[in-house]
């Protein structure tokens, strides 16, 4: 499996890149708003990669964000969504407009990219709703959470004076602050987010982000 490609940009293509690594040239498949942010041929540019794998077909797909790619990998475990049409939607939407349409259940900004009928945009909200918040939480998640120096330093610990209480790990204060950041990408505001997010924790002490952003939706979503 290829996760990430770096080297330096050969050319734009209409709907990839060619991207020279180290003497072999890898195509890559973007959207249109993925390529336009890629700098020119000559550059260097980096891109996380899905390689999808058919009987006669190997195509390789870019995104900025480990975020962004694992939302192209959620849109096609949907029934009649392929790799063009998972393009189409993060091309139109991004990945927080993705979070926000199926937070919100609003099947009609799915709808609005390219080739997207509207029995498919319903299909997306409808699958993929409950499973959102997984990957909205890994938006939120400390980004130095993937350095193995970062890591290494997070498990070494002073000792602690022989009477002094050892203090519990900050697993849901850290949580809840991910949650409330996920709710403000979403559009709503410090006050709700907050109130549905306590009211979250308080009926499920232990859960973690991604459980707290779902169970905060759910309190938010409106009544009736």
């Amino acid at each position: 499996m290829i996760g990430r490609i770096a080297g330096r940009i050969v050319y734009h293509g209409e709907d990839h890149v060619l991207i020279d690594v180290q003497g072999v040239g890898y195509v890559v498949y973007c959207s249109d708003r993925v390529r336009v942010g890629l700098p020119g041929a000559g550059e260097a540019a980096a891109l996380y990669t899905d390689l999808l794998v058919r009987e006669d077909l190997l195509q390789l797909f870019g995104f900025p964000t480990l975020v962004e790619k694992e939302w192209f990998r959620l849109l096609l475990s949907v029934q009649g969504v392929g790799a063009k049409a998972a393009l189409a939607i993060l091309g139109t939407l991004g990945p927080d407009g993705v979070s926000r349409a199926l937070a919100l259940g609003d099947w009609a900004a799915i709808k609005a990219a390219k080739g997207i009928g509207p029995k498919t945009a319903q299909r997306v909200v409808n699958e993929l709703k409950d499973k959102a918040p997984a990957i909205m939480a890994m938006g939120v998640s400390d980004p130095l959470g993937d350095d193995p120096q970062a890591a290494s330093a997070e498990v070494i610990e002073t000792s602690p004076a022989p009477d002094a209480p050892r203090k519990a790990p900050p697993r849901r204060s850290s949580a809840q602050a991910e949650a409330l950041s996920a709710l403000g990408n979403l559009g709503y505001g410090p006050s709700e987010a907050a109130g549905a997010v306590a009211e979250a924790a308080g009926a499920e002490p232990e859960a973690d982000t991604a459980a707290l952003i779902r169970a905060a939706l759910k309190l938010l979503a409106p009544k009736g």
